[in-house]
Protein backbone atom coordinates (compact mmCIF):
# COMPACT_ATOMS: atom_id res chain seq x y z
CA UNK A 1 0.00 0.00 0.00
CA UNK A 2 1.16 3.98 -0.57
CA UNK A 3 3.10 5.26 2.42
CA UNK A 4 1.93 8.84 2.91
CA UNK A 5 4.72 11.39 3.93
CA UNK A 6 2.68 12.75 7.00
CA UNK A 7 5.36 15.65 7.09
CA UNK A 8 4.74 16.36 3.38
CA UNK A 9 1.06 16.95 4.03
CA UNK A 10 0.83 17.77 7.83
CA UNK A 11 -2.59 19.31 8.06
CA UNK A 12 -2.66 21.47 11.53
CA UNK A 13 -4.97 22.78 13.70
CA UNK A 14 -5.19 26.08 16.22
CA UNK A 15 -7.47 23.75 18.75
CA UNK A 16 -5.32 22.20 21.53
CA UNK A 17 -8.96 19.66 21.86
CA UNK A 18 -8.26 18.28 18.64
CA UNK A 19 -5.07 17.01 19.41
CA UNK A 20 -3.58 13.99 20.55
CA UNK A 21 -4.28 14.68 24.80
CA UNK A 22 -5.07 11.25 25.62
CA UNK A 23 -2.43 10.98 28.61
CA UNK A 24 -2.63 14.85 28.90
CA UNK A 25 -4.53 15.67 32.43
CA UNK A 26 -7.35 17.96 32.05
CA UNK A 27 -10.03 19.14 33.83
CA UNK A 28 -13.78 19.05 32.54
CA UNK A 29 -17.19 19.58 33.52
CA UNK A 30 -20.36 20.39 32.01
CA UNK A 31 -23.37 22.52 32.10
CA UNK A 32 -26.52 23.17 30.10
CA UNK A 33 -25.06 21.16 27.15
CA UNK A 34 -21.65 22.84 27.45
CA UNK A 35 -19.24 20.84 27.49
CA UNK A 36 -15.56 22.78 29.33
CA UNK A 37 -11.86 21.27 28.95
CA UNK A 38 -9.25 22.84 31.01
CA UNK A 39 -5.87 21.79 29.91
CA UNK A 40 -2.65 23.22 31.72
CA UNK A 41 0.60 22.75 29.34
CA UNK A 42 4.47 22.77 31.20
CA UNK A 43 7.52 23.66 28.71
CA UNK A 44 8.72 20.75 26.50
CA UNK A 45 5.06 19.28 26.68
CA UNK A 46 4.29 16.59 23.68
CA UNK A 47 2.15 19.09 21.69
CA UNK A 48 4.72 21.18 20.94
CA UNK A 49 2.49 24.38 22.32
CA UNK A 50 3.88 26.91 24.36
CA UNK A 51 2.90 26.36 28.15
CA UNK A 52 0.00 28.09 29.81
CA UNK A 53 -3.87 27.50 30.75
CA UNK A 54 -5.78 26.63 27.55
CA UNK A 55 -9.85 26.26 28.20
CA UNK A 56 -12.07 24.72 24.99
CA UNK A 57 -15.81 25.45 25.62
CA UNK A 58 -17.93 22.64 23.26
CA UNK A 59 -21.44 24.01 22.53
CA UNK A 60 -23.98 23.10 19.82
CA UNK A 61 -26.06 26.06 18.84
CA UNK A 62 -25.78 30.11 19.82
CA UNK A 63 -28.55 30.98 17.52
CA UNK A 64 -31.29 31.59 19.87
CA UNK A 65 -31.28 33.60 23.08
CA UNK A 66 -31.44 31.02 25.35
CA UNK A 67 -28.50 29.32 24.41
CA UNK A 68 -27.05 32.35 23.77
CA UNK A 69 -26.98 32.95 27.47
CA UNK A 70 -26.07 29.69 28.45
CA UNK A 71 -22.45 30.11 26.61
CA UNK A 72 -22.24 33.28 27.67
CA UNK A 73 -22.53 32.25 31.06
CA UNK A 74 -19.69 29.96 30.68
CA UNK A 75 -17.57 32.01 28.98
CA UNK A 76 -17.80 34.67 31.11
CA UNK A 77 -17.03 32.31 34.32
CA UNK A 78 -14.14 31.16 32.15
CA UNK A 79 -12.57 34.31 31.16
CA UNK A 80 -12.97 35.35 34.93
CA UNK A 81 -10.58 32.23 36.10
CA UNK A 82 -8.34 32.69 33.13
CA UNK A 83 -7.41 36.45 34.43
CA UNK A 84 -6.78 35.06 37.58
CA UNK A 85 -4.53 32.05 36.49
CA UNK A 86 -2.70 35.40 34.52
CA UNK A 87 -2.77 37.36 37.96
CA UNK A 88 -4.43 40.58 36.19
CA UNK A 89 -5.40 43.37 38.37
CA UNK A 90 -8.90 44.72 38.57
CA UNK A 91 -7.39 47.79 37.63
CA UNK A 92 -4.74 46.74 34.54
CA UNK A 93 -4.94 48.74 31.66
CA UNK A 94 -5.96 46.38 28.56
CA UNK A 95 -5.39 46.46 25.09
CA UNK A 96 -7.75 44.33 22.61
CA UNK A 97 -6.91 43.53 19.36
CA UNK A 98 -8.97 42.38 16.67
CA UNK A 99 -6.90 40.19 14.15
CA UNK A 100 -7.73 39.42 10.74
CA UNK A 101 -9.45 40.71 7.64
CA UNK A 102 -13.20 42.92 8.09
CA UNK A 103 -13.41 42.34 4.35
CA UNK A 104 -13.27 38.09 4.80
CA UNK A 105 -16.68 37.38 7.03
CA UNK A 106 -14.79 34.11 8.32
CA UNK A 107 -11.79 36.11 8.97
CA UNK A 108 -13.36 39.05 10.74
CA UNK A 109 -14.61 37.50 14.18
CA UNK A 110 -11.68 39.93 15.35
CA UNK A 111 -12.86 43.16 14.05
CA UNK A 112 -16.16 42.74 14.59
CA UNK A 113 -15.72 42.06 18.34
CA UNK A 114 -13.87 45.18 19.15
CA UNK A 115 -16.70 47.55 17.12
CA UNK A 116 -18.86 46.85 20.28
CA UNK A 117 -15.75 46.76 23.13
CA UNK A 118 -16.52 49.80 25.50
CA UNK A 119 -13.34 51.89 25.39
CA UNK A 120 -11.90 53.76 27.69
CA UNK A 121 -8.11 54.78 27.48
CA UNK A 122 -8.94 57.97 26.60
CA UNK A 123 -11.51 58.95 29.34
CA UNK A 124 -8.91 58.30 31.59
CA UNK A 125 -6.26 60.47 29.88
CA UNK A 126 -8.67 63.27 30.29
CA UNK A 127 -9.77 62.93 33.79
CA UNK A 128 -11.57 60.86 36.44
CA UNK A 129 -13.48 57.65 35.36
CA UNK A 130 -16.24 55.79 36.94
CA UNK A 131 -14.14 52.82 38.81
CA UNK A 132 -16.45 50.79 37.35
CA UNK A 133 -14.21 50.59 34.18
CA UNK A 134 -11.06 49.63 33.37
CA UNK A 135 -8.76 51.55 31.37
CA UNK A 136 -9.31 49.57 27.93
CA UNK A 137 -8.08 50.42 24.51
CA UNK A 138 -8.57 48.94 21.18
CA UNK A 139 -6.33 48.33 18.09
CA UNK A 140 -7.25 46.48 14.72
CA UNK A 141 -4.24 46.20 12.69
CA UNK A 142 -5.27 43.98 9.82
CA UNK A 143 -3.77 41.70 7.51
CA UNK A 144 -0.58 42.64 5.62
CA UNK A 145 -2.28 41.80 1.97
CA UNK A 146 -4.05 45.19 3.03
CA UNK A 147 -1.71 47.42 4.81
CA UNK A 148 1.47 46.04 3.62
CA UNK A 149 3.01 45.88 6.98
CA UNK A 150 2.97 42.83 9.22
CA UNK A 151 0.59 42.90 12.20
CA UNK A 152 3.36 42.23 14.85
CA UNK A 153 5.18 45.31 13.55
CA UNK A 154 2.16 47.45 14.07
CA UNK A 155 1.11 46.02 17.95
CA UNK A 156 4.47 46.00 19.07
CA UNK A 157 4.72 49.54 18.15
CA UNK A 158 1.73 50.56 19.67
CA UNK A 159 2.16 47.84 22.84
CA UNK A 160 5.56 49.74 23.06
CA UNK A 161 4.01 53.41 23.26
CA UNK A 162 1.37 52.65 25.61
CA UNK A 163 1.99 50.20 27.64
CA UNK A 164 -0.71 47.85 28.47
CA UNK A 165 -0.86 45.75 31.33
CA UNK A 166 -1.80 43.01 29.07
CA UNK A 167 -3.32 42.00 25.72
CA UNK A 168 -6.28 40.01 24.86
CA UNK A 169 -6.24 39.25 21.07
CA UNK A 170 -9.42 37.72 19.22
CA UNK A 171 -9.17 35.93 16.20
CA UNK A 172 -11.00 33.61 14.14
CA UNK A 173 -9.34 29.90 13.75
CA UNK A 174 -9.16 26.63 11.71
CA UNK A 175 -10.46 23.60 12.50
CA UNK A 176 -9.68 19.93 11.83
CA UNK A 177 -13.26 18.90 12.17
CA UNK A 178 -16.67 20.39 10.53
CA UNK A 179 -18.45 19.18 13.80
CA UNK A 180 -16.29 22.40 15.40
CA UNK A 181 -17.57 24.97 13.25
CA UNK A 182 -18.53 27.77 15.46
CA UNK A 183 -19.42 25.50 18.39
CA UNK A 184 -15.71 25.97 20.02
CA UNK A 185 -14.02 28.39 22.02
CA UNK A 186 -10.85 28.44 22.98
CA UNK A 187 -9.07 30.53 25.27
CA UNK A 188 -5.11 30.63 26.03
CA UNK A 189 -2.53 32.45 28.51
CA UNK A 190 0.04 31.08 25.57
CA UNK A 191 -1.21 34.09 23.18
CA UNK A 192 -1.27 33.49 19.86
CA UNK A 193 0.26 32.59 15.71
CA UNK A 194 -1.90 34.45 13.50
CA UNK A 195 -2.63 32.64 10.41
CA UNK A 196 -0.62 29.44 11.86
CA UNK A 197 -3.72 26.81 11.51
CA UNK A 198 -3.79 27.42 7.22
CA UNK A 199 0.20 27.32 7.23
CA UNK A 200 0.58 30.69 6.59
CA UNK A 201 2.23 31.60 9.97
CA UNK A 202 3.11 35.21 11.30
CA UNK A 203 5.13 36.19 14.15
CA UNK A 204 3.78 35.05 17.72
CA UNK A 205 1.75 37.31 20.00
CA UNK A 206 2.93 36.08 23.37
CA UNK A 207 4.33 37.55 26.54
CA UNK A 208 7.54 36.03 25.09
CA UNK A 209 7.88 38.87 22.09
CA UNK A 210 5.81 41.54 23.59
CA UNK A 211 6.94 41.44 27.30
CA UNK A 212 3.22 41.73 28.31
CA UNK A 213 0.49 39.08 29.14
CA UNK A 214 -1.37 38.17 26.21
CA UNK A 215 -4.79 35.98 26.52
CA UNK A 216 -6.14 35.03 22.96
CA UNK A 217 -9.54 34.04 22.51
CA UNK A 218 -10.93 32.19 19.03
CA UNK A 219 -13.50 30.25 17.39
CA UNK A 220 -12.67 28.22 14.56
CA UNK A 221 -14.63 29.44 11.93
CA UNK A 222 -12.97 27.45 8.52
CA UNK A 223 -11.59 24.29 7.80
CA UNK A 224 -9.61 22.94 4.72
CA UNK A 225 -11.57 20.92 2.49
CA UNK A 226 -9.38 18.15 2.79
CA UNK A 227 -10.81 17.61 6.18
CA UNK A 228 -14.50 17.45 4.61
CA UNK A 229 -13.82 15.21 2.31
CA UNK A 230 -12.38 12.60 5.19
CA UNK A 231 -15.41 13.78 7.36
CA UNK A 232 -17.89 12.65 4.98
CA UNK A 233 -16.15 9.72 4.22
CA UNK A 234 -16.44 9.23 8.46
CA UNK A 235 -19.95 9.69 8.08
CA UNK A 236 -20.79 7.78 5.31
CA UNK A 237 -19.04 4.89 7.12
CA UNK A 238 -21.40 5.71 10.64
CA UNK A 239 -24.71 6.35 7.99
CA UNK A 240 -24.02 2.62 6.87
CA UNK A 241 -23.44 1.12 10.39
CA UNK A 242 -27.03 2.98 11.68
CA UNK A 243 -29.10 1.39 9.00
CA UNK A 244 -27.46 -1.76 9.21
CA UNK A 245 -27.89 -2.65 13.08
CA UNK A 246 -31.44 -0.17 13.66
CA UNK A 247 -33.02 0.60 10.14
CA UNK A 248 -36.42 -1.59 10.26
CA UNK A 249 -39.43 -1.71 8.49
CA UNK A 250 -40.90 1.30 10.34
CA UNK A 251 -38.27 3.58 9.85
CA UNK A 252 -38.94 3.77 6.32
CA UNK A 253 -41.60 5.76 7.04
CA UNK A 254 -39.18 8.54 8.54
CA UNK A 255 -37.96 10.80 6.45
CA UNK A 256 -34.79 10.40 5.77
CA UNK A 257 -33.05 14.07 6.86
CA UNK A 258 -34.47 13.10 10.35
CA UNK A 259 -32.55 10.09 11.24
CA UNK A 260 -29.76 11.52 13.60
CA UNK A 261 -27.37 8.14 12.57
CA UNK A 262 -24.67 10.23 14.73
CA UNK A 263 -25.91 9.19 17.90
CA UNK A 264 -25.60 5.29 17.25
CA UNK A 265 -22.36 4.28 19.68
CA UNK A 266 -21.43 0.84 16.96
CA UNK A 267 -18.83 0.62 14.30
CA UNK A 268 -18.53 -1.61 11.32
CA UNK A 269 -15.98 -3.79 11.29
CA UNK A 270 -12.77 -3.52 9.73
CA UNK A 271 -14.02 -6.27 7.22
CA UNK A 272 -17.06 -4.18 6.74
CA UNK A 273 -15.41 -1.00 6.05
CA UNK A 274 -12.07 -2.99 3.52
CA UNK A 275 -15.46 -4.22 1.81
CA UNK A 276 -17.30 -0.91 1.29
CA UNK A 277 -13.81 1.24 0.51
CA UNK A 278 -11.20 -1.16 0.05
CA UNK A 279 -7.74 -0.21 2.24
CA UNK A 280 -9.02 3.40 2.34
CA UNK A 281 -11.53 2.33 4.77
CA UNK A 282 -9.19 0.97 6.97
CA UNK A 283 -7.22 4.35 7.56
CA UNK A 284 -7.57 6.00 10.96
CA UNK A 285 -8.74 9.68 10.64
CA UNK A 286 -5.16 10.81 10.86
CA UNK A 287 -4.05 9.31 7.70
CA UNK A 288 -7.05 9.53 6.33
CA UNK A 289 -7.30 13.32 6.25
CA UNK A 290 -3.38 13.91 5.12
CA UNK A 291 -4.07 10.85 2.18
CA UNK A 292 -6.88 13.38 1.03
CA UNK A 293 -4.86 16.28 1.50
CA UNK A 294 -2.51 14.41 -0.71
CA UNK A 295 -4.78 13.66 -3.33
CA UNK A 296 -5.88 17.57 -3.24
CA UNK A 297 -2.58 19.57 -2.99
CA UNK A 298 -1.32 19.24 -6.49
CA UNK A 299 -4.26 20.23 -8.15
CA UNK A 300 -4.81 23.51 -5.53
CA UNK A 301 -8.40 22.01 -4.65
CA UNK A 302 -7.42 21.65 -0.85
CA UNK A 303 -9.55 25.32 -0.05
CA UNK A 304 -10.27 26.85 3.20
CA UNK A 305 -13.99 27.09 3.17
CA UNK A 306 -16.94 27.97 6.13
CA UNK A 307 -20.60 27.47 6.45
CA UNK A 308 -23.24 29.28 3.88
CA UNK A 309 -24.62 31.10 7.31
CA UNK A 310 -21.39 32.40 8.70
CA UNK A 311 -22.33 36.02 7.85
CA UNK A 312 -25.59 35.19 10.49
CA UNK A 313 -23.20 33.47 12.95
CA UNK A 314 -20.31 35.53 12.81
CA UNK A 315 -22.56 38.45 14.38
CA UNK A 316 -23.58 36.16 17.18
CA UNK A 317 -19.86 35.21 17.53
CA UNK A 318 -18.80 38.63 17.50
CA UNK A 319 -21.46 39.68 20.04
CA UNK A 320 -21.14 36.75 22.55
CA UNK A 321 -17.10 37.88 22.97
CA UNK A 322 -17.50 41.23 23.35
CA UNK A 323 -20.57 41.26 25.65
CA UNK A 324 -18.78 38.81 27.94
CA UNK A 325 -15.19 41.07 27.60
CA UNK A 326 -17.49 44.39 28.78
CA UNK A 327 -18.88 42.52 31.68
CA UNK A 328 -15.71 40.89 33.13
CA UNK A 329 -13.22 43.76 32.29
CA UNK A 330 -15.49 46.48 33.22
CA UNK A 331 -16.98 44.97 36.11
CA UNK A 332 -20.49 45.65 34.51
CA UNK A 333 -23.51 43.68 33.43
CA UNK A 334 -24.57 44.78 29.49
CA UNK A 335 -28.52 45.03 29.12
Amino acid sequence: MHEIDLEKYDLRTDLIIEEDIHNIKKNSYDKNNIHVDDIILKSNNKLKRKKGKYVTITYQDLTDSNNFNDVFTVLKDELHKMLSYSKIKEDDTCLIIGLGNRKIISDSLGSKTIEEIIVTRHMYLLGDVDQRYRNISILEPNVMGVTGIDSFEIISNVVGEIKPDFIICIDSLCAMNIERLNKTIQITSSGITPGSGIGNNKKELSFDTLNVPTIAIGIPTVVNTSVIVSDTINYLLKRISYLKNNYSNKDKLKPINKINYLSDIKELTDKEKKEILGYIGLLDNENLKSLIWEVLSPINADMIVTTKEIDFIMEKNSKLISKALNEVLHNIEEK
